[in-house]
């Protein structure tokens, strides 16, 4: 019912002819559908953070080719005729919807490491950050936390600026639906009016694109943010991520396949964004979710 996460080369072809090259970079997300978005087709792919997210620390370099989270890996994951991207935004300090992954944004002067929380800056700041638009100018250098602790330097093959919700409606192929990740701070207590705010400066942006045509759904794994979505708009689909128990949260809705689809029921979402050793741990709630009339997506790795 889900693939690991793999390369586009080693993707199924599914009605696609000559689907990838040889040299294709890297998917991490497979998607189950009963139709989403537009979308009608019961199999569909996704382009993790584009062609595919970066870890500095592997030795594969497909993991270093194209700069996760920026308009240059979005079109190129556009000519693997894919169905949809998936990329992380946050809201800057000054309410502009940005697209990078992690909460945290690192850099280093003089041999000091800076940490600066990306929701407290402003979008001229972060935009500072790693290689420019303009020719000739240079960014602050730009690192990268692992899970552990090492902070290794962010350098990809082929590198791109850091973007904006509004640049990739501009930039990126319309071909491609967009799965917009509402990304926010595990660690942090969001009250309604903050959470509400976040939400609409996003939605303010993809509103303003709707004469695209382009497929979009949001999802997130904060339980909150997918019901207020859902509250604020009917138009485009809300998908809950979790990690079905993968990992153990406060929140006992993040903790379990069970509680993911009551939420989504209760919140009347459309579906479900799983850890993919959650649903082969317990693949009869396949059964379930498809029962409960709600999409799944899987996303990670075996092992």
């Amino acid at each position: 019912m889900a693939l690991k996460a793999i390369h586009l080369a080693e993707v199924p072809n599914y009605d696609h002819s000559n689907f990838v090259p040889e040299n294709a970079t890297i998917l991490s997300s497979t998607y189950i559908s009963s139709g989403c978005a537009g979308k009608s087709r019961k199999f569909m792919v996704m382009g993790h953070r584009g062609s595919g997210m970066n870890i500095m620390q592997s030795s594969d370099p497909q993991m270093k080719c194209f700069k996760e989270n920026s308009i240059l890996s979005f079109n190129n994951a556009a000519q693997f005729n894919l169905d949809f991207i998936e990329f992380d935004v946050q809201v800057t300090k000054d309410d502009c919807p940005v697209i990078f992954h992690d909460i945290h944004i690192l850099s280093r002067n003089e041999g000091v490491i800076s940490e600066k929380i990306v929701t407290e800056i402003t979008l001229e700041e972060i935009l500072s950050y790693g290689p420019k638009k303009e020719p000739r100018k240079v960014g602050k250098p730009l690192l990268r936390k692992a899970k552990d602790g090492s902070i290794f330097e962010w350098k990809v093959e082929n590198d791109g600026p850091l973007c904006t919700l509004q640049e990739a409606f501009e930039k990126v192929d319309t071909s491609l639906g967009f799965n917009i990740e509402l990304k926010l701070d595990d660690h942090k207590i969001y009250d309604e009016v903050e959470l509400k705010d976040i939400l609409q400066a996003v939605l303010k942006i993809v509103d303003k694109y709707t004469d695209q045509g382009r497929s979009i759904m949001f999802s997130s794994f904060h339980p909150d943010a997918t019901q207020l979505m859902r509250k604020l708009q009917d138009y485009y689909p809300v998908f809950f991520l979790t990690n079905g128990g993968c990992e153990i949260h406060t929140d006992p809705r993040r903790n379990s396949l069970e509680e993911a689809v009551k939420l989504c029921i209760e919140a009347g979402l459309q579906g479900i964004v799983s850890q993919v050793r959650a649903i082969f741990r317990h693949p009869a709630m396949v059964s379930w979710i498809k029962e409960s009339k709600l999409s799944l997506i899987t996303y990670g790795q075996l092992k």
